[in-house]
């Protein structure tokens, strides 16, 4: 059975780009952009509407009204939604920025999925299914901003992970199953199987999905 694919909220203030985006990515097996909509801040309203997993907002080439609007909205874990509705969880935001000194902006407003807007789409994909299980994503070009991020609360590793090991965690954090681990580090999926167990051991956790966040938490993961 095919996996189910990601709702997807396309958020932007110029049209063709809203759209574009929206056509662009529905056009991945992992993603169901549902709708898209200009920047407001009624979003409660449309998170309503289309219930997405993840609001992929693009702030274009001029994001000041974009970036009030924004600070209005971000909750302290970097989802969107309503601030007053304590049993209604936000849902995971992730931003596209044209330059470095807007991501920057985006970052002290709490944003924590920061991508530029010239991203490759397989990463910008790989970054919205990061983005739907909570971890921070930050492009390359943009990694001083993990300068910032909050020291980890998972204790250290008693043991490191090996060169394999961060090969095969980088691969879990892109979401890949084991027979595909398998084939892109041309080894066997009983080897994957033996590494994915060592990883858990290590970061002590008790799932694919809790080693991810806490490599991430650990700065161990980078997408």
């Amino acid at each position: 059975m095919a996996p189910v694919p990601l709702r997807l909220l396309v958020i932007a203030s110029d049209l063709l780009a809203r759209t574009g985006l929206a056509s662009l990515l529905s056009t991945a097996p992992e993603i169901e952009a549902v709708s898209h909509a200009e920047p407001t801040r009624d979003i409660t309203e449309l998170l309503d509407v289309y219930q997405p997993q993840v609001v992929l907002w693009d702030m274009g080439w001029n994001p000041d009204s974009d970036l009030e609007i924004l600070a209005d909205l971000i909750q302290p874990d970097g989802t969107v939604g309503p601030s007053n509705e304590l049993t209604q969880d936000g849902v995971p935001l992730a931003v596209l920025a044209a330059s470095e000194s807007d991501a920057r902006a985006l970052w002290d407003a709490g944003v924590r999925v920061i991508l530029l807007r010239s991203t490759p789409l397989p990463r910008l994909i790989a970054a919205l299914s990061a983005a739907a299980q909570g971890l921070i994503v930050v492009d390359d070009p943009l990694l001083t901003l993990f300068a910032r991020v909050p020291p980890a609360e998972d204790p250290p590793l008693d043991e490191p992970l090996t060169a394999r090991e961060k090969e095969v965690l980088q691969l879990l954090a892109q979401g890949m199953a084991n027979k595909a681990i398998a084939r892109t580090l041309a080894i066997s999926e009983h080897t994957v199987k033996f590494h994915v167990n060592a990883i858990l051991t290590k970061l002590g956790a008790q799932s694919r999905t809790e080693a991810v966040v806490r490599a991430s938490r650990a700065g161990l993961v980078i997408l």
